[in-house]
C-alpha cells in the first residue's frame, strides 16, 4: 500500500506539484510530425502536464510550443494565423514567434516600444523519429535531447504511435510494467493451456535499479524447457521497454523480432498520452509494414479502431464493445484488442487516481514498487535541487530489452548480458 501523501505526490503533475517539476526535467514527446506536417500549416492544441499550449511549424520549418492564450486579452492562439515565421492572434492581430516574442502588434501606435515588453511562454522543441520532443523545465537545467536506441534505429526498422487514455498517467505506466496481467488480461485464446504464458502464470521477477531506472525480469518456469525469461527496461521517468523476439504462443522465434515500450505523458490528472514504439531488434531486418499494421490491429491501434484525436473506437462510453460471449468462449477479458484491454481497467479504476492506500501488494509488483520508490526519490532530488536519474542520455544510451530461453541455473544477468545492451 501507499501513504495517501505519496500517493497524490505521484499523480499530480501540474507546475509547482512534486512530480510536476520532475516531467519537467526531462524531454518529454509533445505531438507527433504528422499533426503538423509542413511549413505555415494550421496551428494545433496540445495539452501537457496541465499546461493549456499550441504548436505551430514556422515559414522556416521549426516547430513552436507557446502558451495557448494571447496575453493581450487571453484569447486562444489555436485560432491563429501561421504566417511570416509567427502565429498572429485573429482578436487583434497581435504576432508571436517561435521563441514567444511578440514582433507585431498593428492595433497600437506604429512608434509604441510596447511589443518589447510582452513575452509569451514558449518551450524548447526537438524533433526526432516522427516526434517532436519538448523540453519545459528550468532552462539552466536542460538536458541533451533524448538518445534512446529507438531512435537511433533507421526510419525503415521503426514505427511510432500515440493513443489517448483517460485516466491518470500513474495506472498507464504501472499497467505497463505490470508482468503477471499477461497471462490474464492478455488471454486470447484460453483454450490454448500450452502457450507460454499459460504454462506459467507466475512468473518471478527480479529487479536491478540502475543510474537511469531500472531493469527487471519475469522468469516463468516451463519445467523441462527451461526458463522463458523476458526482459524489460523502466527508464526514468515514464519510459518502459520490453522485447517482443519470440512468439507468445509457443515460443518459436518472430519473423520480425521487436523491441517494443511506451511512453506516458501526462495530459492532466485524469487523462495521458500512451506514446507506443516498436523497432526490429535486428539492424540487418527491416520492419515490415504490413507486419507492423497486423500488430497496431492486434493491440487495438488499427485504422478502424480510431476515432480523431487518437482516442479509441473502443471506450468507456460504449464498455470497451466487451462481448461476453467472446468472454466465455474464447477470451479472458471479451475486449479485443491487446492494448484496449488495458485501457478497459485502468480507465475504469477510481477518479481522479486509484487510492492505493487500500491496495494489497505481492511479489508479482516488485516492478511497481521499485518505480514507486524511484520516482519518488526523482522528486526528492528535485526538491533538493539535484539532477534526477535518467536524465543525462549517457546513462541509458545502450539499453535495451529482450526475451530469451535459458537453462535452469544460469543467471539472466549473465545470460542476456549481450542481448541487453544495444545495437544501433
Amino acid at each position: 500500500m501507499l501513504k495517501k501523501e505519496d500517493n497524490e505526490k505521484l499523480c499530480r503533475t501540474d507546475a509547482g506539484t512534486p512530480m510536476g517539476e520532475v516531467f519537467r526535467r526531462y524531454w518529454i514527446p509533445a505531438l507527433l510530425t504528422e499533426e503538423v506536417p509542413e511549413k505555415d500549416c494550421p496551428p494545433v492544441k496540445v495539452k501537457l502536464l496541465g499546461e493549456e499550449l499550441v504548436a505551430f511549424r514556422d515559414s522556416d520549418g521549426k516547430v513552436a510550443i507557446l502558451d495557448a492564450y494571447c496575453p493581450h486579452r487571453r484569447a486562444h492562439l489555436f485560432w491563429g494565423r501561421n504566417e511570416e515565421c509567427g502565429l498572429r492572434c485573429v482578436y487583434h492581430g497581435w504576432k508571436f514567434d517561435k521563441d514567444g516574442k511578440c514582433v507585431d502588434m498593428p492595433n497600437e501606435p506604429e512608434e509604441s516600444r510596447f511589443k518589447h515588453k510582452v513575452q509569451l511562454t514558449a518551450y524548447p522543441t526537438w524533433e526526432k523519429s516522427g516526434i517532436v520532443w519538448a523540453y519545459m523545465g528550468p532552462k539552466e537545467e536542460q538536458p541533451e535531447p533524448p538518445d534512446y536506441e529507438w531512435l537511433r534505429a533507421p526510419e525503415t526498422h521503426f514505427q511510432v504511435s500515440k493513443t489517448y487514455e483517460g485516466c491518470n498517467w500513474l495506472q498507464g505506466l504501472e499497467g505497463g510494467i505490470d508482468t503477471s496481467h499477461s497471462s490474464f488480461a492478455h488471454n486470447n485464446n484460453i483454450q490454448d493451456k500450452s502457450s507460454m504464458r499459460s504454462r506459467a502464470t507466475n512468473p518471478k521477477l527480479e529487479v536491478d535499479k540502475t543510474d537511469y531506472g531500472f531493469k527487471y525480469v519475469g522468469i516463468r518456469d516451463l519445467k523441462e524447457d527451461g526458463n522463458y525469461i523476458r526482459a524489460y527496461q523502466f527508464i526514468m521517468p515514464a519510459q518502459q521497454m520490453r522485447g517482443q523476439m519470440m512468439k507468445w504462443h509457443d515460443g518459436s522465434r518472430e519473423e520480425y523480432p521487436t523491441i517494443r515500450g511506451h511512453i506516458w505523458v501526462p495530459i492532466d490528472d485524469e487523462s495521458v498520452w500512451v506514446w507506443n514504439f516498436k523497432y526490429t531488434s535486428e539492424p540487418s531486418i527491416p520492419l515490415d509494414p504490413e507486419f507492423s499494421m497486423q500488430q497496431e490491429i492486434l493491440f487495438g491501434r488499427g485504422p478502424d479502431d480510431m476515432l480523431p484525436g487518437y482516442r479509441l473506437v473502443r471506450n468507456p462510453s460504449n464498455d470497451f464493445l466487451i462481448d461476453r460471449e467472446l468472454q466465455r468462449t474464447k477470451t479472458f477479458t471479451g475486449i479485443t484488442g491487446i492494448n484496449t484491454q488495458d485501457y478497459a481497467l485502468q480507465e475504469t479504476m477510481e477518479k481522479p487516481f486509484p487510492d492505493r492506500t487500500k491496495e494489497r501488494l505481492g511479489t508479482a509488483d516488485l516492478a511497481i514498487i521499485a518505480a514507486r520508490q524511484m520516482l519518488l526519490e526523482a522528486a526528492r532530488d528535485v526538491e533538493a535541487g539535484r539532477q534526477p536519474k535518467g536524465v543525462d542520455p549517457e546513462s541509458y544510451r545502450h539499453a535495451r530489452a529482450c526475451d530469451q530461453f535459458l537453462q535452469k541455473g544460469v543467471d539472466w544477468r549473465e545470460g542476456l548480458k549481450e542481448d541487453m545492451y544495444a545495437k544501433y
